[in-house]
């Protein structure tokens, strides 16, 4: 199904989809007068060499030195050529040449270039959208209209007209060196069904498109571009195959076709002759028999499928006599000319065969708006050619390409994260490349790289040593290219690394090609085998996210790989419904205001409000941005990452705490209209017997706010030796900070602590005290939670809630599982031990007694795992392809809030008077949480969106207000709504 973007953009755009302009197999139709005249004023103001160079279109550079722009511009004003097409350069560079051009043409220039999946083709600093094979394997050709568009807007913005595309070539033959993946596939009918979108999609947007390399140059194994390529098939397999395309393709309107430089023995018996200059396959087949009326272009004329046999200008001449229209990167055209003079003077090239050719191409000019000229605007050009739409296009296409093509037992996507030891080898690239790092999002992974491919088999046996006791190994495979005859670039210890490691039985190997899929060829025996046909930027963002499920594949092999793996295989795998990562305008985000979230966080470290932050924000389940800002102290020695750990403070609460609560009550195990003695009998007797579990969550049970019992474990001001310990031991089993313990019975000291305080704040006439925000009440639910569980609840959260949702950061104590560098400091020092930073350890004091396992506080995370907690909740519950609950609770819970309070069950919520901690433009059902550290979470379940800001404002002064004197995390918030554009 197309994605939200698609389905707006089609509504504008697919009224033109049957529409055609251009050159019909009749010719184009009516002609308006306007038109007409226009084309007969500039024939007869052209003398007979100007309408003569009108013919030819030469090569043109945007990186070389001005002797090439002198050669050009000498060739538009003594010899008046057409057009020009443009190969390598930069597009702002192209430009001002294009203007530059045109100024000195007497006929303003038909432009073209060969952009078959975009500008970057041909220019550096452009977007890459897909390569044909790629956009084969999907099963909605709609999406290829879409990149005709996309590709024909950035055209027009660069003052072009032609686009050489689309390669209409069925791709019969495995060992093509040179269509390959250029080609839609095998299939004649998947080919015509994409070529024909593709073509509509250039031309309904004012691109003429060029349907090549006629006759069909896919079941060929040589490289005109260096010999003449035969194609040994008679007229009925012509017909039935390569023909195909071509016909359906003229039948559909297409502008302009390109003429191959192959030889084809059984339709011409000279030998060593190129159709393009074959009056049998131009002149009699193509514009005879097929009727075709369009432009015909000859393939460029400087490749030695013509220039072995033919001298420079020669060539030109035989190529008009064969029937072509416009002669493609002449090599000297001051040679053609006379050439071609000769030909007309011996009769053998009619004065009237050059006024058609002639008038032919006025018309393409006028079509193209030529006859109406304006130079490109250079101003803004880079921005427009790289706007987000297109980036949302470019990770569609990868997304519905991406193939599995082997799954035994449906191990993808994967499913069972907290059990699973996985593993990354990358042949081909470096260890923290973009797939790598975002297979990290998903699940902790041991990586390895292989960077060259003459790695000795020694160096993938020592990795073969070190991947013992992982469960899952994904191989990916980077850096191929489209060389049958070197095997794609796979080298033979790579690919015996792989056999090896398939023969573990403890182990399930997933390799990933990342290249043409022709490659696949070479892994038939793999159990689960994955095809991203391209290694770019985008393909290593979405495959991983296909592994884990944010992704469903649809994608189908465009061609047959081997006898296993044929034309239009693949397996299909569900969405799972984990966080994905794309661009904001994919899900209906403006980047550019979004991007404004860059100057508040900036704001803040220059204003010291904090050292450094993290900020992420989620929109329909899909992380729009991820950003580490700053570092983690003032001497900006360590930058923060995406990756950096922070201590979440009282995010604990509804993190941690409200997720165990909430587990309790789905079970049906937990009332929250119980008094507490039901669950605590402890506490008969005591103030807080009859307190109610709802009204202890709605932090309106008369606790008081906050008691430091950290100091009452103090002796003569220093730590009391009952309760700490410079070593750990079984009676001071929990870490403080470094160099301190304490004791394992301090917890039911503080418990005791907890029960004897006094209730606090007045009642209101419902009986119900008022509302005071308090961490004692977190104290009771922590307690609750682990009576009723039967286990810590550090533990029950990281067996139920952390592990399986691969939030690896997500935890308690992190310095167990993570170094201490990969955590963001909250003080220079502390109560406990003053000049040994907490890093790593809990900044609050009460929780840093109880070991760093409160209920109030304690738990770390980096943004993106606590993203994953927040979007299982936005989801009620479900996510991975798992329900951690059974009932609609979190609603529940952040529905019927307090009628005293903004306050909802365990959950903060936005403020109806807008003084609250959310931005005043989010809806008042917005629930999360913040945390004295500088922290803040809150879910929006109206307009889908999750707001993570993480840091460590604390650092090194704990009084440091600024994040709230400057509205930092509001401000933020704020940005996130001005972002959304207008829904339809």
């Amino acid at each position: 199904m197309l994605k939200r973007y698609s389905l707006w953009l089609l509504t504008v755009v697919m009224g033109a989809w049957m529409a055609l302009s251009g050159f019909g197999p009749k010719g184009r139709g009516n002609i308006s007068e306007q038109e007409q005249h226009w084309v007969d004023s500039v024939y007869q103001s052209l003398t007979p060499d100007q309408r003569l160079g009108q013919l030819f279109m030469v090569a043109a550079y945007s990186n070389k030195p001005q002797s090439h722009i002198r050669e050009i511009e000498n060739l538009i004003t003594q010899y008046g050529i057409g057009g020009v097409m443009f190969m390598q350069g930069g597009p702002v560079r192209q430009a001002k040449l294009t203007n530059r051009y045109q100024s000195l043409a007497k006929v303003p220039l038909l432009v073209a270039t060969d952009a078959e999946w975009g500008l970057d083709m041909r220019l550096d600093s452009s977007m890459h959208f897909a390569k044909q094979m790629t956009l084969g394997a999907l099963q909605d050709d709609r999406y290829v209209y879409l990149m005709g568009r996309e590709i024909a807007l950035k055209l027009k913005r660069l003052g072009i007209h032609v686009n050489f595309s689309p390669v209409v070539d069925v791709n019969s033959n495995p060992n093509n060196p040179v269509i390959g993946n250029r080609s839609f596939g095998e299939s004649k009918e998947q080919v015509t069904a994409r070529s024909i979108a593709y073509i509509k999609g250039l031309q309904d947007h004012g691109i003429i498109a060029v349907a090549k390399h006629f006759p069909g140059h896919g079941d060929t194994d040589a490289d005109s571009h260096f010999s003449l390529p035969v194609l040994s098939h008679d007229m009925a397999r012509l017909t039935e195959v390569e023909l195909y395309p071509f016909k359906r393709s003229f039948d559909a309107g297409v502008m302009g076709v390109m003429v191959a430089h192959l030889h084809v023995p059984k339709l011409d018996s000279i030998a060593n002759r190129a159709a393009t200059l074959s009056p049998y396959l131009v002149n009699d087949l193509l514009k005879g028999q097929m009727q075709y009326e369009g432009l015909v272009f000859t393939d460029a004329l400087n490749m030695k499928g013509v220039t072995r046999y033919h001298e420079p200008g020669e060539v030109d001449a035989l190529a008009l006599k064969a029937g072509n229209d416009v002669l493609l990167f002449s090599e000297n055209v001051p040679k053609a000319f006379a050439s071609i003079k000769k030909a007309l003077a011996d009769s053998t090239i009619s004065e009237r065969d050059i006024e058609i050719r002639v008038r032919k191409m006025l018309h393409a000019k006028y079509w193209a708006g030529l006859n109406q000229y304006t130079p490109v605007n250079l101003e803004n050009l880079s921005q427009d050619l790289s706007r987000p739409v297109s980036q949302v296009l470019q990770q569609q296409l990868y997304e519905q390409a991406v193939t599995v093509v082997a799954n035994k037992n449906d191990l993808l996507p994967f499913r069972v994260l907290d059990t699973t030891e996985f593993a990354s080898v990358s042949v081909g690239a470096g260890i923290n490349n973009v797939l790598t790092q975002t297979l990290d999002k998903y699940a902790s992974f041991k990586k390895f790289a292989v960077t060259s491919r003459v790695t000795p088999d020694s160096v993938y046996a020592g990795i073969r040593r070190d991947l013992a006791g992982t469960d899952v190994v994904v191989v990916s495979l980077h850096n191929l290219n489209n060389n049958p005859g070197n095997n794609y670039n796979l080298s033979g210890n790579a690919l015996g690394f792989i056999r090896e490691l398939q023969r573990d039985p403890t182990k399930k190997v997933v390799v990933v090609v990342m290249g043409n899929a022709y490659s696949l060829r070479n892994f038939e025996g793999s159990d689960w085998l994955v095809c991203g046909y391209e290694d770019n930027e985008v393909t290593r963002k979405v495959i991983p996210q296909v592994l884990f499920g944010a992704l469903p594949a649809n994608g189908r092999l465009p061609v047959t790989a081997s006898p296993k793996f044929k034309a239009g295989f693949g397996i299909s795998t569900p969405s799972l419904n984990r966080l994905k990562y794309s661009i904001p305008e994919s899900v209906g985000m403006n980047s550019g205001i979004l991007n404004q979230i860059d100057n508040i966080a900036l704001e803040a470290i220059a204003y010291a409000a904090t050292p450094g932050c993290q900020v992420l924000v989620v929109k329909d389940g899909t992380v729009v941005m991820e950003k580490g800002y700053g570092y983690y102290t003032y001497d900006r020695t360590q930058p923060v990452t995406e990756k950096t750990i922070y201590d979440l403070a009282s995010i604990t609460k509804v993190a941690a705490t409200l997720q165990a609560v909430m587990f309790l009550k789905d079970q049906g195990r937990l009332n929250l209209d119980a008094r507490l003695v039901t669950y605590l009998p402890e506490l008969k007797g005591s103030n807080k017997a009859n307190l109610t579990v709802r009204d202890v969550l709605l932090h309106q049970a008369g606790l008081v706010a906050y008691i430091p019992f950290w100091t009452k474990t103090l002796k003569d001001g220093k730590l009391n030796p009952i309760y700490y310990d410079s070593l750990p031991s079984e009676s001071y089993p929990n870490l403080v900070v470094p160099g301190v313990y304490s004791n394992k019975r301090l917890e039911d000291s503080v418990w005791k602590w907890v029960v004897k305080s006094e209730l606090a704040g007045k009642r209101l006439p419902n009986g119900k005290f008022e509302y005071r925000y308090s961490d004692l009440g977190l104290h009771i639910m922590k307690r609750i939670a682990e009576r009723l569980l039967n286990q810590p609840l550090p533990d029950f959260l990281e067996q139920n809630f952390y592990a399986p949702l691969g939030a690896a950061t997500l935890t308690f104590n992190p310095l167990n599982k993570f170094l201490k560098e990969q955590i963001a400091p909250t003080a220079p020092g502390s109560q406990f031990k003053p000049g040994v930073p907490l890093q790593g350890t809990v900044h609050d004091g009460n929780a840093a007694l109880l070991g760093g396992k409160a209920g109030h506080a304690g738990l770390f995370s980096n943004a993106n795992d606590l993203a994953i907690l927040m979007q299982m909740d936005l989801q009620n519950g479900k996510y991975g392809g798992q329900q951690y609950f059974k009932t609609p609770v979190v609603t529940e819970f952040s529905e019927n809030g307090s009628k005293n309070s903004r306050r909802g069950i365990g959950w903060d919520k936005a403020d109806p008077d807008g003084n609250g901690p959310t931005s005043t433009l989010a809806p008042l059902s917005t629930f999360g949480h913040t945390g004295f550290t500088g922290t803040g979470a809150w879910v929006d379940p109206e307009n889908n969106i999750i707001y993570i800001f993480l840091s460590n404002r604390v650092y090194p002064d704990s009084e440091n207000d600024k994040l709230l004197k400057y509205n930092i995390r509001t401000r933020i918030h704020d940005v996130v709504y001005q972002s959304l554009e207008p829904k339809p």
